[in-house]
C-alpha cells in the first residue's frame, strides 16, 4: 500500500506544479529531489512487491516511507490551502471591492512560500534518513536492474489491459459442489407439508458453518429457487451481521412487507413488531405462507428480538445463517451443517492437477479461498516454477485454524496493481454485509483521487473499468446489475472486509473508529464510524481526508475541524429540522458532501464557496441559491430538496451578478424538485446524463432537453405534449414515470423511444390502460409495473423480441391473472421473465 501512496502523492504533486508553475518555481529545486527520491522508492517497492507481508523490516522501512509522503502531501495542500482560501472569501465580497486582491498579498505569498521551502527542506532530510536506514535494515536492492524494469508511466499512461469484457458473475451463481445443499435445505422447509403432518409453530432451518464456507450463497441459491418463490407467497431476505441495529433491520422488513419507506421509517420499534405481526397474521388467516431469510446473526439477542415479528404457524418458516451452533440450537431450528468441499470438487485441475491439489487442500476446502485463489492462479503463467513460487508462500498459513484463508486472500491483494489497492481498501469502509451503490462509489472513488483519466474518456467510465478488474479477480461481488448489463450495486465479502480494515489500518489508509480508543487526536487518513458517536473532539486538529459514517447531529452545530477534509459522508442521528454551521463553507478542499437524516436539512449559502465540489448529496432539504457557484459539480442528488431562488439584492451585489444553472456544465446527475430555475430548461448542459425532476412543468422543445440525456425519472410532472418530445431524445435508455406523471392512456408508436432498455410505471395514479405498437420500443428489456390501477397487460407486449424482465409489485389481481392464465407460446416465455412482488 505504500507505494499506492507515493504514487498518488507524487501524481497530485504533478497537477499542482504544472497549475501553480510561477509559485513552484521558487521551491523548484527542493520539490525535484523530493519527487526524484520518491519515485525512486515507488520503483523499488513496486519490485519489492509481495514480501511486504513477511519481512518486518520491510513493512517498518516502508511505513516510514509512507509516513514521510503523507507528511509531504499535508504540506503541500497545507500550502494550498492558504493560497486558495482568500480568493474563496472574495466570492462573497461585494463588486466594489473587486479591484481589490483576489489571492493573498505578495508579502504573504513570500512568507507561504518561504515556510514552504523550509517544511519540504525537513522532509527530504527525513527520507535520506530513510533511505539510509535501508542497508542497515538487510534491505537489498531489487535484483533486476534493467531499464525495463525501472520504467516508469505516467498517471496519463496507465491503461487497463484491454481484456474482452465479461458480464460480471452475480451473487446467485451457483458455486461448485452446492445442488445436493441447495435440495436439502429446500426440502427441510417444504418438509411438514411433504409427510402430511400439521403442527402450530412456525419452522425453522438454520445453516451452520465456518466464515467462507458458502453459508450465504446457499441460501440466496435457496431463496431464489423457483420452488421456493411459487411455494411461499410472502419472503423477506435480512442482512443481519455482527453490527446490526434492531429498529434497522424492523424497518427493512416492513418495507418488504408493507412497502411505504416513509412511514416506516418513523415508527418505533415496538409499533415495528406490531404491525409485522399483524400483516402476516392477516396473511395467515388468509392461507397465505411466508418465509423469512435471516443471514449472519451472531448474536441470540438479536434473534429473539426478532422472532418475537414472527407468529407461531406451519405456514411461516424462518432460514438463518450463522457461524454459532449455539444460536442454531437456542431457535430450536433443524440444522444444516455446512461442511469444507472435498478435495474431488477441487477446481484447481488443469494441467498442473498435483500443484492445484496441494494449494486447495492449503485452503482448508473453504469455497471463498478457492476462488480467490483461482483468480490469483488465472493471472500467473501456467509453469511448475510460478505455481510453486505461490505454493511456498502459502506454507506459514498451514494449521491457522478457522483464519487460515485470511493470508491466501492478501496474496490476492498484494497482487492488485496500485491503482486498484486504493479502490479495494476503500470499500472496508462500508458496514458489513452491506449493499454498495456502485454510483456513490464511483463519486467517491474519484473524489479521493484513486481514478486517473485516460485520454479522452470520462473518469467514471474509468472507474467502471476499475470495478470490473475487482470482480474478475474476486475480490468484489456483484449483487444487483442494470438492464445493460452493467452493475448496479456489489459486495464486499466479510473476510475479504476483514482483510481491508487490517490492510487499511497498518498503512493508516482508513480506522473504523469503534476498533479503536482514541485518547489524542487522530492521525489516520480516513475515519469511518458505524454506530451514532460524538467524535468532534477526536477530530479536531486531525489530518483527515475523509469522514464517513453515523453521528450525532449536534456534531455539526460546532465547527468542522479536519480543514482538509475531501469526503463529509455522514448519516446524521435525529428527527429534527438541522441547519448546518456556515463553517461548512471552510471546507473548501472539499470534494464530495453526502449529509442524510433528519426531517429537513437547511444548508447554508456558504456552501457556495466549496468550489471543488462535486458531489453534493442532499435528499431532503434546503439548498441555497449559491449552489450554481459550484461549477465543478457532477453530482447533484437533492430528491426531495428545493433549491432557493437568488434574491435580488444577491443579483445586484456579487461579483458573479446572476447566477443559474446553467454554469454547471460538468453536471452529469441531477435529482431535484422543481423551481425557477427549470424554466429556461436544461439545454445547455451538455454532461447532464441522468435527471430526476419532482412537481415540475416541461415545454415541448428539443431544446429544453439534454441532448445527452440516459436516463428521466418524472415524479408528479405535468407533461402534456412534451411527451411527444420525449420520445424524439435518441440517448434515451431509461424512462420511469411516477404519480401523476401521465394520464389514464399511454400509447407507443414505432419510430419513438428507439434507443428505450427500460420503462417503469411506478404507482401512476391515473394510468389504466397501455398499448404498444407494433414494431414500437424495439431495444426495450425490461419493463416495470407498479400499483393496482393497470387492470390488464399492456397491449402488444407479447410482440417484444427483446424483452427480458417483466417486474410487477403490487399490481391488480386481474393483471396477475391474466398473466398466470394466458395461453400460447409467447405467454410461456413471458411468465418464464415474469418476477411478482407482494
Amino acid at each position: 500500500m505504500a507505494e499506492s501512496s507515493i504514487v498518488f502523492f507524487l501524481m497530485k504533486l504533478g497537477k499542482l506544479v504544472a497549475q501553480e508553475a510561477k509559485l513552484f518555481r521558487e521551491v523548484e529545486g527542493q520539490i525535484s529531489v523530493l519527487s526524484n527520491e520518491l519515485e525512486w522508492i515507488r520503483l523499488f517497492l513496486e519490485e519489492a512487491g509481495g514480501k511486504r507481508t513477511y519481512n518486518k523490516r520491510l513493512k517498518l522501512w516502508m511505513n516510514q516511507i509512507r509516513d514521510a509522503a503523507y507528511d509531504a502531501e499535508d504540506i503541500i495542500d497545507d500550502f494550498m490551502f492558504e493560497l486558495e482560501r482568500p480568493r474563496q472569501h472574495r466570492l462573497n465580497h461585494l463588486k466594489f471591492l473587486r479591484c481589490l486582491p483576489t489571492s493573498v498579498s505578495f508579502a504573504d505569498k513570500l512568507t507561504l512560500v518561504h515556510e514552504l521551502h523550509g517544511r519540504i527542506k525537513e522532509i527530504n532530510v527525513k527520507i535520506e534518513k530513510t533511505l539510509a536506514n535501508k542497508s542497515r535494515c538487510g534491505i537489498k536492492n531489487p535484483s533486476s536492474t534493467t531499464s525495463e524494469a525501472w520504467k516508469w508511466k505516467s498517471s496519463n499512461e496507465v491503461v487497463l489491459q484491454e481484456e474482452k469484457k465479461r458480464s460480471p458473475i452475480v451473487e446467485e451463481i451457483n458455486p461448485v459442489g452446492m445442488e445436493d445443499s441447495v435440495e436439502e435445505v429446500k426440502q427441510m422447509l417444504f418438509e411438514e407439508e411433504s409427510s402430511g403432518t400439521t403442527t402450530t409453530t412456525r419452522g425453522v432451518v438454520s445453516i451452520v458453518g465456518m466464515g467462507g464456507l458458502g453459508k450465504t450463497t446457499l441460501a440466496q441459491r435457496v431463496y431464489n429457487h423457483s420452488d421456493v418463490k411459487n411455494h411461499f407467497d410472502c419472503v423477506t431476505w435480512v442482512y443481519v451481521s455482527q453490527d446490526c441495529r434492531i429498529k434497522e433491520l424492523l424497518v427493512g422488513i416492513a418495507i418488504d412487507f408493507m412497502s411505504h419507506p416513509a412511514k416506516q421509517r418513523e415508527k418505533s420499534e415496538e409499533d415495528l413488531k406490531k404491525e409485522i405481526k399483524k400483516f402476516l397474521k392477516k396473511k395467515i388467516l388468509e392461507g397465505k405462507k411466508y418465509l423469512v431469510v435471516l443471514d449472519d446473526i451472531w448474536s441470540i439477542k438479536v434473534w429473539d428480538e426478532l422472532i418475537s415479528c414472527f407468529p407461531e404457524s406451519s405456514n411461516g418458516k424462518v432460514l438463518i445463517t450463522t457461524r454459532n451452533r449455539e444460536i442454531a440450537s437456542h431457535a430450536n431450528s433443524q440444522l444444516y451443517e455446512l461442511r469444507p468441499l472435498d478435495e474431488s470438487k477441487n477446481v484447481l485441475t488443469a494441467e498442473l492437477k498435483d500443484l492445484g491439489k496441494k494449494m486447495t487442500a492449503k485452503c482448508d476446502g473453504l469455497p471463498l479461498a478457492i476462488v480467490a485463489l483461482g483468480s490469483l492462479l488465472s493471472r500467473k503463467d501456467k509453469t511448475i516454477l510460478s505455481w510453486e513460487k505461490v505454493l511456498k508462500s502459502l506454507k506459514w498459513h498451514l494449521n491457522q485454524g478457522p483464519e487460515s484463508c485470511f493470508g491466501i486472500l492478501a496474496l490476492s491483494y498484494n497482487d492488485l496493481p496500485y491503482y486498484l489497492k486504493s479502490c479495494f481498501l476503500y470499500c472496508g469502509l462500508f458496514p458489513e454485509d452491506s449493499e454498495i451503490k456502485v454510483s456513490k462509489l464511483f463519486q467517491m472513488w474519484i473524489a479521493e483521487g484513486f481514478v486517473q483519466r485516460r485520454g479522452d474518456e470520462m473518469v467514471e467510465e474509468v472507474a467502471g473499468d476499475y470495478l470490473e478488474e475487482l470482480v474478475d479477480r474476486s475480490m468484489i461481488r456483484v449483487v444487483k446489475q442494470k438492464s445493460n448489463g452493467g452493475i448496479k450495486s456489489c459486495r464486499i465479502h466479510d473476510l475479504l472486509r476483514d482483510l481491508a480494515i487490517s490492510e487499511a489500518k497498518d498503512s493508516k489508509f482508513f480506522e473504523v473508529y469503534e476498533n479503536t480508543d482514541y485518547t489524542s487526536p487522530i492521525s489516520v487518513r480516513r475515519l469511518t464510524t458505524h454506530h451514532k458517536k460524538e467524535i468532534v473532539h477526536h477530530i479536531n486538529g486531525s489530518r483527515l481526508r475523509s469522514l464517513i459514517g453515523f453521528i450525532w447531529a449536534d456534531s455539526l452545530t460546532s465547527r468542522l475541524a479536519p480543514k482538509l477534509l475531501t469526503v463529509l459522508d455522514l448519516v446524521l442521528s435525529t428527527k429534527l429540522k438541522i441547519t448546518l454551521p456556515k463553517e461548512i463553507g471552510e471546507l473548501i478542499r472539499l470534494k464530495y458532501m453526502s449529509l442524510r437524516g433528519g426531517k429537513e436539512l437547511r444548508l447554508p449559502e456558504s456552501i457556495g464557496r466549496l468550489v471543488n465540489l462535486q458531489t453534493l448529496d442532499c435528499r431532503f432539504g434546503e439548498i441555497p441559491w449559491s449552489v450554481w457557484r459550484l461549477h465543478q459539480l457532477r453530482h447533484l442528488h437533492g430528491h426531495y430538496s428545493k433549491v432557493s431562488s437568488q434574491p435580488k439584492m444577491s443579483r445586484c451585489l456579487t461579483f458573479n451578478g446572476d447566477l443559474s444553472i446553467h454554469l454547471l456544465t460538468d453536471l452529469q446527475t441531477l435529482q431535484l424538485v422543481s423551481g425557477p430555475w427549470l424554466e429556461d430548461g436544461l439545454g445547455k448542459l451538455p454532461q447532464l446524463k441522468k435527471l430526476r425532476i419532482k412537481d415540475g412543468c416541461f415545454k415541448n422543445s428539443l431544446a429544453f432537453y439534454p441532448k445527452n440525456l440516459m436516463k428521466l425519472t418524472l415524479q408528479d410532472c405535468v407533461l402534456g405534449d412534451s411527451m411527444l418530445t420525449l420520445r424524439n431524445l435518441t440517448n434515451l435508455r431509461v424512462l420511469k414515470l411516477m404519480g401523476n406523471s401521465c394520464g389514464e392512456n399511454m400509447v407507443f408508436s414505432p419510430g419513438e423511444f428507439l434507443q428505450l432498455e427500460l420503462l417503469g410505471l411506478h404507482w401512476l395514479r391515473k394510468l389504466e390502460e397501455l398499448k404498444v405498437e407494433k414494431g414500437a420500443l424495439p431495444e426495450l428489456k425490461a419493463l416495470q409495473i407498479r400499483g393496482r390501477k393497470m387492470k390488464k397487460v399492456p397491449q402488444g407486449l407479447l410482440q417484444l423480441k427483446n424483452l427480458q424482465e417483466l417486474k410487477l409489485k403490487r399490481v391488480s389481481p386481474r393483471l396477475i391473472k391474466e398473466v398466470r392464465e394466458g395461453k400460447g407460446e409467447d405467454w410461456d416465455k413471458l411468465r418464464r421473465i415474469t418476477c411478482t412482488e407482494k
